[in-house]
């Protein structure tokens, strides 16, 4: 008996596995494969993609660098991923996930993730709750990007070091700077407060500026009835602050300092605040971006 229809049949089997093996291939690379166009959610019922740090309940009328014990010694702050007084929670509301703060203790939800040049966008409204030693204060939060270190490096002891998108009544968008972080903003001088304006002169904002750490955003772009959509674009050393569809501020030269040297800050996780008010924030999406989109390109020029 010849040994050719053996082989022939051999050779056909060959490749039919090397066929399906390819095409297995191409499967698990264009599944795996996300088009820079794709927005993934960060926010699911559970907080899968996010930890938790706590620092502490601040009593009214707090100004030191940490609340002191009956012994006058710096209290310890409570921690990571303890949850006391169940102030971070999810809740459903319309089929999507809800991220509720409670704010009676500050901290903060962080994202497990380090992300570098995206868009991110988010919902958020306020509650009705506040809490010492914000009682007779606006509602506070705040989303901080290029988040890196540890957590109670600033000077309320809470969070980490970052450049803070503020959330904040009347205030969307104001820039605060966190530990030694800095950035440059165009801005205009109004008695003694510093306001963004795409005309003004390009200043340091940050510890050691001689300007301070705080700039307000160009116009005050709040809904105050309900959800705010905010948008932050980041590429490279620059960023874009939106509200509403307006934007409220332009921010460059992002850095932090060690001693005299500065150093980028161009990356980093995501932190959301707990800062004595009741706020809640949802459909937050992230996506990455190779350049920061032509219709914003004038405000760095």
């Amino acid at each position: 008996m010849s040994c050719y229809p053996l082989k022939l049949l051999k050779l056909v089997l060959m490749k039919s596995l090397f066929t399906t093996a390819f095409i297995a291939l191409i499967f698990v690379v264009c599944t795996s494969f996300q088009p820079d166009n794709e927005w993934t959610p960060l926010l699911d019922k559970t907080l899968s993609k996010w930890e938790i740090y706590q620092s502490f309940k601040f009593p009214e009328g707090y100004k030191g660098v940490a609340p002191k014990d009956a012994d006058g010694n710096d209290l310890k702050p409570i921690g990571y991923n303890i949850n006391k007084d169940h102030v971070f929670s999810v809740i459903m509301l319309d089929g999507d996930p809800v991220l509720k703060i409670d704010g009676d203790i500050y901290g903060c939800v962080f994202t497990k993730e380090s992300f570098k040049n995206y868009d991110l966008k988010l919902k958020m409204k306020w509650g009705t709750k506040k809490y010492t030693p914000r009682l007779n204060e606006d509602k506070d939060s705040g989303v901080l990007y290029h988040s890196q270190g540890p957590c109670g490096v600033e000077y309320w002891r809470t969070w980490m070091l970052s450049q803070e998108f503020q959330v904040t009544e009347k205030g969307m968008g104001d820039y605060w700077s966190q530990a030694s972080s800095r950035s440059d903003i165009k801005a205009r001088k109004d008695g003694n407060n510093y306001y963004f304006d795409k005309n003004g002169t390009l200043m340091a904002f940050g510890s050691g500026t001689g300007n301070g750490n705080f700039c307000h955003a160009g116009e005050d772009a709040e809904n105050k009835n309900g959800w705010n959509d905010i948008e932050l674009i980041t590429y490279g050393d620059k960023s874009i602050r939106i509200v509403n569809g307006k934007v409220v501020m332009a921010l460059s030269n992002s850095r932090y300092m060690v001693g005299n040297e500065a150093k980028p800050l161009v990356e980093g996780k995501i932190q959301i605040q707990s800062e004595a008010a009741e706020v809640y924030y949802r459909q937050i999406e992230i996506k990455p971006i190779n350049a920061i989109p032509a219709e914003y390109a004038a405000y760095f020029k």
